[in-house]
């Protein structure tokens, strides 16, 4: 799986709340830095997702994703948007993903999000 198919396959998880192929994709040390808070490991994410997350239904609309061209720079950005579930756009956001090794199949270690 490409770095590109592994971020959409990211926010098809988690908008199907499919924690086991969320978890899959990322690695162990995955850290997410959000506007309103840091959560560090993988379980501690996942389990957010499952359990804590202020919404559940909400849908993301990618309208670009990007990928570095450097391959010293493993990183995808994704841009899109958070619908509720009555298709209102709640925000955009950028989100940044850097993966574990230059490999195309290496799991996602670091997320970024940024929101307007």
């Amino acid at each position: 799986m490409s770095r590109e198919e592994t971020v959409r396959a990211y926010y098809r998880a988690v908008d199907a709340a499919d924690y086991d192929a969320l978890a899959a994709l990322l690695a162990p040390e995955f850290v997410h830095d959000r506007p309103d808070r840091t959560l560090d490991g993988r379980d501690a994410f996942v389990r957010f997702m499952r359990e804590e997350r202020p919404r559940t239904d909400t849908a993301h609309r990618l309208d670009a994703v990007y990928a570095s061209v450097d391959a010293a720079v493993p990183e995808v950005v994704a841009r899109g948007r958070l619908l509720g579930d009555d298709g209102e756009e709640l925000f955009g956001f950028s989100d940044v993903f850097r993966f574990a090794s230059g490999d195309a199949n290496a799991a996602v270690d670091h997320l970024t999000t940024y929101t307007d």
